[in-house]
């Protein structure tokens, strides 16, 4: 990561100003200077929690994202720290400090929505953070969670069948931590004590009780475990009973803070370190810095247009950016690699071609290894493409190079020769052998000049050309020969002619088969990487849906043991649907075989209008 994408401060992402949402393009920049994966953490929760609090302690400082100091809330929009992690390598922490939730100075309670839902969008762990006890009180306060399947949509189409949507929300949202401040209680249950986690989990059980206050609770506590498999839960005691402390936290020493407060927040920290995880979306796709400003800039824009962001739709808008600008670095890297490693002009033809090979290989490496997503190979084709036309640029180079070298070598070694032409050493009895002899002279020396290149023959083969109205002229002119050693000389001169043809045409024809083979090898290569790319992300999408089948399959259970019956029976068609999934992922190889040996090397036919017969070896 670029130093310059450091920042020494938070700086606004999100800016909200009367209720209206608009992305900080001074963001922007710095996130697409971070080429590292991010580790998003974002929180949220009501105002003057100590949310601000908790994300300097992550970024190592007191001080950094505003405290709260007075009933005015200090952070509006949704505020970004970037920071190098602690832990793990080249990787960037991205922390994201949202304004209150429930601020009474905000008429609009949409807002609070939609904020709370880019939080959970944009994290790859969501911490939550509210006061006193995880009660019927504080679920209330995080019915932001229930809003979510109304505020987002998975797929840019309507859902097949009777199947919720938001059953896929699991597979785009971040791990979810609950952060109790201020908590008075001790940690027991039925007076065993239990841990934090327990703790949460039991408070997200859901209450037989046909109330509706209970009944809205048992909506967001079903949420929470249906959209968060992985949760985790933090209670702190008051950090100070001293109020003038309290009122500069970000000033206070860690003598002033209460033993246990420090330890548990150190615990927080730890927990979020070691576990958070890059910012992944679907098929494994790892989140960088621009990756992430392309997201924030879809999410808002979709917000402001009044319409509901799709998870999907983002992902689409992010594979044509990103893979554009994939093929855009791998042709890059094999124009520069090419410039750097050929010299003009090459000895053969098949020195190129293997240049041209081993540089086309990388730069396919190079777009496998920043694109994603890439449906019926739209932008491998893409490369292939371009990298075709910049290796007949190179060819085309190639053979002018090789071109000039030799007209100028052949000049310079001709200019004797020229010169008894125009002289008189030639018009003289026996002056046809002596002529045959010199030009043979240029021949023999023209076949020693080192790496004359492709066009060698064919120069030689013009020159000589060039020369034949004067050799038949030297040749009628000398009286040593008669009329029948005149036309036996000419025969031969005409065969020797055709000869050198003939070898001309052997070489171009030995030169097109030479193109071929590359055409054909490049052809393989593109498919080995294709196939091997095809399966990692085919591996990558069953592996995600399994988790989620888990997921859910842990989650019917709970629900049947808790006495929910119905609710566990309703999960089913969800369950069913998603093992139907997953088998036609196992089973179907329809998406490789058919598609890529049917369409692919039919692409590449069309681009080298040559015929290819595929090999048995796919």
């Amino acid at each position: 990561m670029a130093c310059g994408s450091m920042t020494k401060a938070p700086i606004c992402l999100v800016e909200n100003r009367k209720n209206q949402l608009t992305v900080n393009r001074k963001a922007l920049e710095i996130l697409s200077k971070i080429t590292q994966p991010v580790v998003v953490v974002a929180i949220a929760g009501l105002c003057r929690t100590g949310k601000s609090y908790l994300m300097n302690r992550l970024a190592g400082q007191n001080y950094g994202f505003p405290l709260g100091r007075t009933v005015r809330s200090e952070t509006k929009g949704i505020w970004m720290w970037c920071v190098p992690h602690p832990s793990k390598q080249n990787h960037t922490l991205v922390l994201l400090d949202t304004e209150g939730l429930g601020d009474v100075e905000k008429g609009d309670s949409n807002n609070d929505s939609w904020i709370f839902a880019l939080a959970v969008l944009l994290s790859s762990m969501f911490v939550y953070n509210s006061m006193g006890t995880i009660n019927h009180q504080a679920l209330e306060q995080l019915h932001y969670v229930t809003e979510l399947t109304n505020l987002i949509r998975t797929k840019s189409s309507p859902h097949s069948g009777d199947v919720d949507d938001s059953a896929e929300f699991v597979s785009f949202f971040p791990d979810f931590v609950w952060t109790v401040r201020d908590f008075m209680l001790d940690l027991e249950l039925d007076g065993q004590p239990i841990t934090e986690d327990e703790y949460l989990e039991n408070a997200l059980k859901l209450i037989k009780d046909e109330g509706s206050q209970i009944q809205n609770n048992n909506k967001i506590r079903e949420c929470i475990r249906k959209f968060f498999p992985k949760r985790k839960c933090f209670v702190f005691d008051r950090p100070t009973n001293d109020k003038k402390v309290l009122r500069l936290l970000h000033e206070a020493s860690e003598t002033q803070l209460e033993t246990t407060f420090q330890e548990q927040s150190k615990n927080f920290c730890s927990y979020v370190f070691k576990n958070a995880e890059a910012k992944t979306l679907r098929q494994g796709i790892i989140v960088n810095g621009n990756r992430l400003g392309t997201l924030v800039v879809t999410y808002v824009d979709a917000i402001n247009s009044g319409a509901v962001p799709c998870l999907e739709n983002a992902v689409t808008t992010l594979v044509q950016r990103e893979n554009s600008a994939a093929v855009q670095k791998a042709a890059a890297h094999y124009s520069e690699q090419m410039a750097q490693r050929v010299t003009f002009p090459t000895d053969t033809l098949q020195e190129l071609l293997d240049l041209h090979a081993a540089c086309e290989k990388e730069a396919t490496e190079i777009f496998m290894e920043h694109s994603f997503k890439d449906e019926n190979q739209e932008f491998q084709k893409k490369l292939v493409s371009t990298i075709q036309e910049k290796k007949e640029d190179f060819l085309l180079q190639n053979e002018e190079a090789s071109r000039k070298y030799c007209e100028a070598q052949l000049t310079q070694l001709l200019e004797p020769l020229r010169n008894d032409i125009s002289g008189v050493t030639f018009s003289v009895p026996g002056g046809y052998e002596l002529y045959l002899e010199e030009r043979h002279k240029v021949e023999q020396s023209y076949k020693l000049v080192p790496r004359k290149g492709v066009k060698a023959n064919e120069v030689l083969q013009n020159f000589l050309q060039s020369l034949a109205a004067t050799e038949e002229s030297i040749l009628q002119a000398d009286s040593a020969l008669t009329a029948a050693e005149k036309n036996l000389a000419a025969e031969r001169a005409k065969n020797q002619a055709l000869q050198k043809e003939l070898e001309l045409q052997d070489q171009k024809l030995k030169e097109q088969q030479e193109k071929m083979e590359a055409h054909e090898k490049a052809c393989k290569e593109n498919i080995v990487q294709l196939k091997k790319k095809v399966e990692e992300e085919r591996e990558i999408q069953l592996r995600e849906q399994e988790e989620i089948l888990e997921h859910k399959l842990k989650m019917q259970k709970e629900l049947l043991d808790e006495g929910f019956k119905e609710k566990s029976e309703e999960m089913e068609k969800e369950i069913s649907q998603l093992k139907e999934e997953i088998k036609t992922l196992k089973n179907n190889r329809r998406s490789f075989r058919e598609i890529v040996l049917k369409d692919i090397p039919a692409f590449f036919r069309r681009i080298f209008k040559i015929t290819i017969k595929m090999p048995i070896w796919i």
